[in-house]
Protein backbone atom coordinates (compact mmCIF):
# COMPACT_ATOMS: atom_id res chain seq x y z
CA UNK A 1 0.00 0.00 0.00
CA UNK A 2 2.81 2.46 0.77
CA UNK A 3 4.49 1.43 -2.51
CA UNK A 4 1.40 2.22 -4.51
CA UNK A 5 1.03 5.59 -2.82
CA UNK A 6 4.66 6.56 -3.44
CA UNK A 7 4.46 5.49 -7.10
CA UNK A 8 1.33 7.52 -7.63
CA UNK A 9 2.95 10.46 -5.94
CA UNK A 10 6.00 10.10 -8.15
CA UNK A 11 3.86 10.00 -11.34
CA UNK A 12 1.98 13.09 -10.22
CA UNK A 13 5.24 14.94 -9.58
CA UNK A 14 6.60 14.00 -13.02
CA UNK A 15 3.37 15.14 -14.68
CA UNK A 16 3.33 18.35 -12.69
CA UNK A 17 6.98 19.04 -13.47
CA UNK A 18 6.32 18.62 -17.19
CA UNK A 19 3.40 20.94 -17.02
CA UNK A 20 5.40 23.43 -15.04
CA UNK A 21 8.14 23.26 -17.58
CA UNK A 22 5.76 24.16 -20.36
CA UNK A 23 4.22 26.90 -18.20
CA UNK A 24 7.59 28.40 -17.52
CA UNK A 25 8.39 28.45 -21.22
CA UNK A 26 5.07 30.07 -22.05
CA UNK A 27 5.37 32.62 -19.25
CA UNK A 28 8.81 33.55 -20.54
CA UNK A 29 7.39 34.29 -23.97
CA UNK A 30 4.58 36.29 -22.38
CA UNK A 31 7.07 38.19 -20.26
CA UNK A 32 9.12 38.94 -23.38
CA UNK A 33 6.06 40.32 -25.16
CA UNK A 34 5.24 42.47 -22.15
CA UNK A 35 8.78 43.82 -22.11
CA UNK A 36 8.54 44.64 -25.80
CA UNK A 37 5.28 46.52 -25.21
CA UNK A 38 6.78 48.29 -22.22
CA UNK A 39 9.80 49.39 -24.24
CA UNK A 40 7.51 50.89 -26.89
CA UNK A 41 7.42 54.64 -26.15
CA UNK A 42 3.93 55.99 -25.45
CA UNK A 43 3.20 59.52 -26.58
CA UNK A 44 2.42 61.91 -23.76
CA UNK A 45 -0.76 63.99 -23.85
CA UNK A 46 -1.30 67.43 -22.39
CA UNK A 47 -4.66 69.20 -22.09
CA UNK A 48 -4.55 72.97 -22.40
CA UNK A 49 -7.19 75.31 -21.01
CA UNK A 50 -7.30 78.84 -22.40
CA UNK A 51 -9.32 81.62 -20.79
CA UNK A 52 -9.35 84.08 -23.69
CA UNK A 53 -9.81 87.82 -23.18
CA UNK A 54 -9.43 90.82 -25.43
CA UNK A 55 -5.88 91.65 -24.32
CA UNK A 56 -4.57 88.45 -22.74
CA UNK A 57 -4.95 84.68 -22.50
CA UNK A 58 -4.73 82.89 -19.15
CA UNK A 59 -3.32 79.40 -19.70
CA UNK A 60 -3.41 76.16 -17.73
CA UNK A 61 -2.18 72.61 -18.38
CA UNK A 62 -3.63 69.30 -17.19
CA UNK A 63 -1.45 66.22 -17.46
CA UNK A 64 -2.96 62.96 -18.62
CA UNK A 65 -4.31 60.43 -16.19
CA UNK A 66 -7.02 60.52 -13.62
CA UNK A 67 -4.70 62.02 -11.01
CA UNK A 68 -2.63 64.10 -13.38
CA UNK A 69 -1.50 67.49 -12.18
CA UNK A 70 -3.48 70.59 -13.18
CA UNK A 71 -1.37 73.74 -12.98
CA UNK A 72 -1.23 77.33 -14.19
CA UNK A 73 1.27 78.19 -16.92
CA UNK A 74 1.02 81.96 -16.84
CA UNK A 75 -0.55 84.74 -18.87
CA UNK A 76 0.30 85.50 -22.49
CA UNK A 77 -0.71 88.30 -24.82
CA UNK A 78 -3.72 87.70 -27.04
CA UNK A 79 -1.84 87.57 -30.32
CA UNK A 80 -0.82 84.65 -32.50
CA UNK A 81 2.94 85.18 -32.09
CA UNK A 82 2.75 84.88 -28.30
CA UNK A 83 0.58 81.80 -28.71
CA UNK A 84 3.14 80.18 -31.02
CA UNK A 85 5.96 80.85 -28.55
CA UNK A 86 3.93 79.34 -25.71
CA UNK A 87 3.24 76.17 -27.70
CA UNK A 88 6.93 75.98 -28.60
CA UNK A 89 7.91 76.19 -24.91
CA UNK A 90 5.52 73.37 -24.04
CA UNK A 91 6.98 71.13 -26.74
CA UNK A 92 10.51 71.97 -25.68
CA UNK A 93 9.73 71.08 -22.05
CA UNK A 94 7.74 67.88 -22.74
CA UNK A 95 9.27 66.66 -26.00
CA UNK A 96 8.44 67.13 -29.66
CA UNK A 97 6.23 64.03 -29.70
CA UNK A 98 3.85 65.34 -27.04
CA UNK A 99 0.18 65.46 -28.09
CA UNK A 100 -1.41 68.81 -27.27
CA UNK A 101 -5.19 69.25 -26.98
CA UNK A 102 -6.52 72.74 -26.29
CA UNK A 103 -9.88 74.38 -25.72
CA UNK A 104 -11.39 77.78 -25.01
CA UNK A 105 -14.91 79.10 -24.68
CA UNK A 106 -16.72 80.65 -27.62
CA UNK A 107 -16.86 84.41 -27.37
CA UNK A 108 -16.14 87.69 -29.13
CA UNK A 109 -12.55 86.71 -30.04
CA UNK A 110 -13.77 84.36 -32.76
CA UNK A 111 -12.07 81.30 -34.23
CA UNK A 112 -8.66 82.73 -35.17
CA UNK A 113 -6.92 81.07 -32.22
CA UNK A 114 -8.43 77.67 -33.04
CA UNK A 115 -7.41 77.90 -36.70
CA UNK A 116 -3.84 78.89 -35.84
CA UNK A 117 -3.47 76.10 -33.28
CA UNK A 118 -4.72 73.64 -35.87
CA UNK A 119 -2.01 74.83 -38.26
CA UNK A 120 0.55 74.26 -35.48
CA UNK A 121 -0.62 70.66 -35.06
CA UNK A 122 -2.59 71.27 -31.86
CA UNK A 123 -6.10 69.85 -31.58
CA UNK A 124 -8.29 72.75 -30.46
CA UNK A 125 -11.97 72.86 -29.56
CA UNK A 126 -14.11 75.94 -29.11
CA UNK A 127 -16.64 74.95 -26.46
CA UNK A 128 -20.12 76.26 -25.70
CA UNK A 129 -20.09 78.31 -22.44
CA UNK A 130 -23.75 77.57 -21.73
CA UNK A 131 -23.06 73.81 -21.75
CA UNK A 132 -19.96 73.88 -19.54
CA UNK A 133 -20.62 71.88 -16.32
CA UNK A 134 -20.74 73.99 -13.17
CA UNK A 135 -20.73 72.92 -9.55
CA UNK A 136 -23.58 74.17 -7.42
CA UNK A 137 -21.26 75.11 -4.56
CA UNK A 138 -18.79 77.20 -6.57
CA UNK A 139 -18.80 80.76 -5.24
CA UNK A 140 -15.31 81.90 -6.29
CA UNK A 141 -14.64 82.63 -9.96
CA UNK A 142 -11.31 83.89 -11.29
CA UNK A 143 -9.57 83.71 -14.64
CA UNK A 144 -6.97 81.24 -13.38
CA UNK A 145 -9.66 79.00 -11.95
CA UNK A 146 -11.54 79.12 -15.24
CA UNK A 147 -8.44 78.10 -17.20
CA UNK A 148 -7.73 75.17 -14.86
CA UNK A 149 -11.37 74.15 -14.99
CA UNK A 150 -11.35 74.09 -18.81
CA UNK A 151 -8.19 71.97 -18.87
CA UNK A 152 -9.61 69.52 -16.33
CA UNK A 153 -12.98 69.20 -18.09
CA UNK A 154 -11.29 68.76 -21.47
CA UNK A 155 -9.29 65.87 -20.05
CA UNK A 156 -12.51 64.34 -18.68
CA UNK A 157 -14.34 64.78 -21.99
CA UNK A 158 -17.14 66.82 -20.40
CA UNK A 159 -17.09 69.79 -22.81
CA UNK A 160 -19.37 70.36 -25.81
CA UNK A 161 -17.57 71.83 -28.85
CA UNK A 162 -19.22 74.25 -31.26
CA UNK A 163 -18.94 74.19 -35.03
CA UNK A 164 -15.92 76.04 -36.47
CA UNK A 165 -16.74 77.20 -40.01
CA UNK A 166 -14.28 77.54 -42.84
CA UNK A 167 -12.70 80.99 -43.15
CA UNK A 168 -14.48 81.72 -46.46
CA UNK A 169 -17.83 80.49 -45.14
CA UNK A 170 -17.44 82.70 -42.07
CA UNK A 171 -16.67 85.73 -44.26
CA UNK A 172 -19.84 85.17 -46.30
CA UNK A 173 -21.80 84.73 -43.09
CA UNK A 174 -20.46 88.02 -41.71
CA UNK A 175 -21.51 89.79 -44.91
CA UNK A 176 -25.03 88.36 -44.58
CA UNK A 177 -25.19 89.51 -40.98
CA UNK A 178 -23.96 92.98 -41.94
CA UNK A 179 -26.85 93.23 -44.39
CA UNK A 180 -29.28 92.24 -41.63
CA UNK A 181 -27.74 94.86 -39.32
CA UNK A 182 -28.38 97.51 -41.97
CA UNK A 183 -32.01 96.38 -42.22
CA UNK A 184 -32.35 96.68 -38.42
CA UNK A 185 -30.82 100.16 -38.46
CA UNK A 186 -33.24 101.32 -41.15
CA UNK A 187 -36.21 99.94 -39.24
CA UNK A 188 -35.14 101.67 -36.03
CA UNK A 189 -34.64 104.96 -37.86
CA UNK A 190 -38.10 104.70 -39.36
CA UNK A 191 -39.63 103.99 -35.97
CA UNK A 192 -37.86 106.97 -34.44
CA UNK A 193 -39.08 109.27 -37.20
CA UNK A 194 -42.69 108.10 -36.93
CA UNK A 195 -42.54 108.43 -33.15
CA UNK A 196 -41.17 111.97 -33.44
CA UNK A 197 -43.95 113.01 -35.81
CA UNK A 198 -46.63 111.33 -33.72
CA UNK A 199 -45.55 113.24 -30.61
CA UNK A 200 -46.16 116.50 -32.49
CA UNK A 201 -49.50 115.47 -33.97
CA UNK A 202 -48.49 114.55 -37.55
CA UNK A 203 -50.14 111.36 -38.83
CA UNK A 204 -49.84 110.00 -42.34
CA UNK A 205 -53.28 109.10 -43.72
CA UNK A 206 -52.11 107.07 -46.70
CA UNK A 207 -52.55 103.34 -47.23
CA UNK A 208 -48.97 102.13 -46.77
CA UNK A 209 -45.95 103.64 -45.06
CA UNK A 210 -42.54 104.16 -46.65
CA UNK A 211 -43.90 104.08 -50.16
CA UNK A 212 -43.12 106.76 -52.78
CA UNK A 213 -46.23 108.68 -51.73
CA UNK A 214 -45.19 108.53 -48.06
CA UNK A 215 -41.72 109.81 -48.86
CA UNK A 216 -43.21 112.74 -50.81
CA UNK A 217 -45.43 113.51 -47.83
CA UNK A 218 -42.38 113.62 -45.52
CA UNK A 219 -40.43 115.85 -47.90
CA UNK A 220 -43.31 118.31 -48.26
CA UNK A 221 -44.06 118.39 -44.54
CA UNK A 222 -43.94 121.93 -43.04
CA UNK A 223 -42.83 122.05 -39.39
CA UNK A 224 -43.23 125.13 -37.18
CA UNK A 225 -39.75 125.25 -35.58
CA UNK A 226 -36.30 125.15 -37.28
CA UNK A 227 -35.09 122.53 -34.77
CA UNK A 228 -37.86 120.19 -35.86
CA UNK A 229 -36.83 120.61 -39.50
CA UNK A 230 -33.26 119.62 -38.62
CA UNK A 231 -34.48 116.52 -36.78
CA UNK A 232 -36.71 115.50 -39.68
CA UNK A 233 -33.89 115.91 -42.19
CA UNK A 234 -31.43 113.93 -40.05
CA UNK A 235 -33.85 111.03 -39.68
CA UNK A 236 -34.51 111.02 -43.44
CA UNK A 237 -30.78 111.03 -44.15
CA UNK A 238 -30.26 108.12 -41.75
CA UNK A 239 -33.01 106.09 -43.43
CA UNK A 240 -31.54 106.78 -46.87
CA UNK A 241 -28.02 105.86 -45.71
CA UNK A 242 -29.25 102.55 -44.27
CA UNK A 243 -31.02 101.78 -47.55
CA UNK A 244 -27.80 102.41 -49.45
CA UNK A 245 -25.92 100.07 -47.09
CA UNK A 246 -28.47 97.35 -47.74
CA UNK A 247 -28.10 97.77 -51.51
CA UNK A 248 -24.29 97.63 -51.34
CA UNK A 249 -24.34 94.49 -49.18
CA UNK A 250 -26.72 92.73 -51.55
CA UNK A 251 -24.54 93.64 -54.54
CA UNK A 252 -21.53 92.20 -52.74
CA UNK A 253 -23.43 89.04 -51.80
CA UNK A 254 -24.46 88.37 -55.39
CA UNK A 255 -20.94 89.05 -56.67
CA UNK A 256 -19.28 86.69 -54.16
CA UNK A 257 -21.87 83.96 -54.64
CA UNK A 258 -20.34 82.88 -57.95
CA UNK A 259 -16.97 82.21 -56.28
CA UNK A 260 -18.33 80.48 -53.18
CA UNK A 261 -17.97 76.72 -52.92
CA UNK A 262 -21.52 76.42 -51.53
CA UNK A 263 -23.10 78.27 -54.46
CA UNK A 264 -24.81 75.06 -55.75
CA UNK A 265 -26.48 74.63 -52.35
CA UNK A 266 -27.72 78.23 -52.47
CA UNK A 267 -29.21 77.75 -55.95
CA UNK A 268 -30.84 74.49 -54.87
CA UNK A 269 -32.38 76.18 -51.83
CA UNK A 270 -33.72 78.95 -54.09
CA UNK A 271 -35.87 76.26 -55.71
CA UNK A 272 -38.00 76.25 -52.54
CA UNK A 273 -40.93 78.62 -52.28
CA UNK A 274 -40.09 81.78 -50.36
CA UNK A 275 -36.30 81.68 -50.85
CA UNK A 276 -34.52 84.13 -53.08
CA UNK A 277 -30.80 84.92 -53.22
CA UNK A 278 -30.49 86.79 -49.91
CA UNK A 279 -32.57 84.34 -47.86
CA UNK A 280 -30.87 81.29 -49.36
CA UNK A 281 -27.37 82.67 -48.73
CA UNK A 282 -28.24 83.51 -45.12
CA UNK A 283 -29.58 80.01 -44.38
CA UNK A 284 -26.69 78.19 -46.07
CA UNK A 285 -24.04 80.36 -44.40
CA UNK A 286 -25.61 80.00 -40.96
CA UNK A 287 -26.07 76.22 -41.14
CA UNK A 288 -22.56 75.52 -42.41
CA UNK A 289 -21.74 71.85 -42.97
CA UNK A 290 -25.08 70.04 -42.99
CA UNK A 291 -23.36 66.64 -42.72
CA UNK A 292 -22.89 67.26 -39.01
CA UNK A 293 -26.67 66.99 -38.59
CA UNK A 294 -27.61 63.31 -38.67
CA UNK A 295 -31.36 64.01 -38.42
CA UNK A 296 -33.66 66.97 -39.22
CA UNK A 297 -34.57 67.26 -35.54
CA UNK A 298 -30.98 68.29 -34.86
CA UNK A 299 -31.38 71.19 -37.28
CA UNK A 300 -34.61 72.21 -35.54
CA UNK A 301 -32.88 72.10 -32.15
CA UNK A 302 -29.86 74.00 -33.52
CA UNK A 303 -32.17 76.83 -34.59
CA UNK A 304 -34.12 76.81 -31.32
CA UNK A 305 -37.43 75.87 -32.94
CA UNK A 306 -38.20 72.83 -30.77
CA UNK A 307 -40.57 73.24 -27.78
CA UNK A 308 -39.33 73.20 -24.22
CA UNK A 309 -40.27 70.06 -22.31
CA UNK A 310 -40.68 69.09 -18.66
CA UNK A 311 -41.58 65.41 -18.56
CA UNK A 312 -41.75 63.41 -15.35
CA UNK A 313 -43.16 59.92 -14.93
CA UNK A 314 -46.19 59.69 -17.25
CA UNK A 315 -46.82 63.45 -17.46
CA UNK A 316 -45.44 65.30 -20.47
CA UNK A 317 -45.47 69.09 -20.46
CA UNK A 318 -44.33 71.11 -23.47
CA UNK A 319 -44.06 74.88 -23.61
CA UNK A 320 -42.77 77.60 -25.90
CA UNK A 321 -39.83 77.08 -28.22
CA UNK A 322 -36.39 77.01 -26.65
CA UNK A 323 -34.87 79.87 -28.73
CA UNK A 324 -31.49 78.28 -27.91
CA UNK A 325 -29.39 78.51 -31.02
CA UNK A 326 -28.98 80.58 -34.14
CA UNK A 327 -31.40 83.49 -33.79
CA UNK A 328 -30.55 84.95 -37.22
CA UNK A 329 -31.51 81.85 -39.17
CA UNK A 330 -34.52 81.22 -36.93
CA UNK A 331 -35.93 84.69 -37.64
CA UNK A 332 -35.41 84.24 -41.37
CA UNK A 333 -37.10 80.83 -41.50
CA UNK A 334 -40.15 82.18 -39.71
CA UNK A 335 -40.32 84.96 -42.30
CA UNK A 336 -39.97 82.49 -45.19
CA UNK A 337 -42.66 80.28 -43.67
CA UNK A 338 -45.22 83.04 -44.35
CA UNK A 339 -45.21 82.08 -48.04
CA UNK A 340 -46.64 78.63 -47.30
CA UNK A 341 -49.90 80.11 -46.05
CA UNK A 342 -50.96 80.46 -49.70
CA UNK A 343 -52.08 77.42 -51.75
CA UNK A 344 -49.38 75.39 -53.54
CA UNK A 345 -48.36 76.92 -56.84
CA UNK A 346 -45.25 77.13 -59.01
CA UNK A 347 -45.22 80.79 -59.94
CA UNK A 348 -43.33 82.37 -62.80
CA UNK A 349 -40.52 83.55 -60.50
CA UNK A 350 -40.23 80.16 -58.78
CA UNK A 351 -40.20 78.38 -62.13
CA UNK A 352 -37.35 80.62 -63.26
CA UNK A 353 -35.35 79.83 -60.09
CA UNK A 354 -35.90 76.09 -60.61
CA UNK A 355 -34.39 76.10 -64.09
CA UNK A 356 -31.39 73.78 -64.29
CA UNK A 357 -32.22 72.01 -61.02
CA UNK A 358 -32.57 68.20 -61.02
CA UNK A 359 -35.94 66.52 -60.74
CA UNK A 360 -35.19 65.48 -57.15
CA UNK A 361 -34.86 69.10 -56.03
CA UNK A 362 -38.07 70.14 -57.78
CA UNK A 363 -39.90 67.17 -56.24
CA UNK A 364 -38.79 68.18 -52.73
CA UNK A 365 -39.94 71.75 -53.39
CA UNK A 366 -43.40 70.65 -54.52
CA UNK A 367 -43.75 68.17 -51.64
CA UNK A 368 -42.83 70.92 -49.20
CA UNK A 369 -45.53 73.21 -50.57
CA UNK A 370 -48.26 70.60 -50.25
CA UNK A 371 -47.20 69.37 -46.83
CA UNK A 372 -46.66 72.77 -45.20
CA UNK A 373 -49.81 74.40 -46.59
CA UNK A 374 -52.00 71.51 -45.46
CA UNK A 375 -50.31 71.60 -42.07
CA UNK A 376 -50.94 75.33 -41.78
CA UNK A 377 -54.61 74.86 -42.70
CA UNK A 378 -55.06 72.16 -40.05
CA UNK A 379 -53.41 74.29 -37.37
CA UNK A 380 -55.70 77.22 -38.12
CA UNK A 381 -58.66 74.83 -38.08
CA UNK A 382 -57.72 74.00 -34.49
CA UNK A 383 -57.89 77.76 -33.76
CA UNK A 384 -54.20 77.98 -33.06
CA UNK A 385 -52.75 81.47 -33.01
CA UNK A 386 -51.31 82.41 -36.40
CA UNK A 387 -47.85 83.26 -35.05
CA UNK A 388 -47.59 79.88 -33.36
CA UNK A 389 -48.72 78.18 -36.53
CA UNK A 390 -46.00 79.96 -38.49
CA UNK A 391 -43.36 78.81 -36.03
CA UNK A 392 -44.62 75.24 -36.45
CA UNK A 393 -44.39 75.61 -40.23
CA UNK A 394 -40.84 76.96 -39.91
CA UNK A 395 -39.92 73.96 -37.77
CA UNK A 396 -41.14 71.52 -40.41
CA UNK A 397 -39.50 73.60 -43.13
CA UNK A 398 -36.16 72.75 -41.50
CA UNK A 399 -36.74 69.10 -42.38
CA UNK A 400 -37.19 69.85 -46.07
CA UNK A 401 -34.13 72.12 -46.07
CA UNK A 402 -32.06 69.36 -44.45
CA UNK A 403 -33.25 66.85 -47.05
CA UNK A 404 -32.59 69.26 -49.91
CA UNK A 405 -29.08 70.24 -48.82
CA UNK A 406 -28.09 66.61 -48.29
CA UNK A 407 -28.50 66.08 -52.03
CA UNK A 408 -25.71 68.57 -52.79
CA UNK A 409 -22.17 67.32 -53.33
CA UNK A 410 -20.55 70.74 -52.77
CA UNK A 411 -20.39 70.08 -49.02
CA UNK A 412 -17.77 67.38 -49.62
CA UNK A 413 -15.41 69.80 -51.42
CA UNK A 414 -12.75 71.24 -49.13
CA UNK A 415 -12.31 75.00 -49.07
CA UNK A 416 -9.16 76.22 -50.79
CA UNK A 417 -8.59 79.23 -48.54
CA UNK A 418 -7.70 78.96 -44.86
Amino acid sequence: MPFIFSRATRLFEVKQSGTNGRDVEGSGALQLNNNEQTNTPMKKELYLGLDVHKDCIITAVAEEGRKGEVRDTGVISNDLHALEKWVGRLRKAHGRDVILRACYEAGPCGFGIARRLKQLGVECEVVAPSLTPKRAGERVKTDRRDARKLARLLRAGELTPVYIPEATDEAIRDLCRARTDAVDDRRRSRHRLKGFLLRHGYRYQGKSSWSAAHERYLRELVLPHPAMKVILEEYLQGIAAAGERIARCEVGMRALLEQWRLAPAVRALMALKGFQTVAAMIVVSELGEVDRFAHPRQVMAYLGLVPTENTSNDKRRQGRITKCGNAHARWLLVECAQHYATPPKVSKELSRRQEGQPAQVRAISWRAQNRLHSRYTRLLGRRLQRNKAMVAIARELCGFIWELLHTQSCYHVQATSV
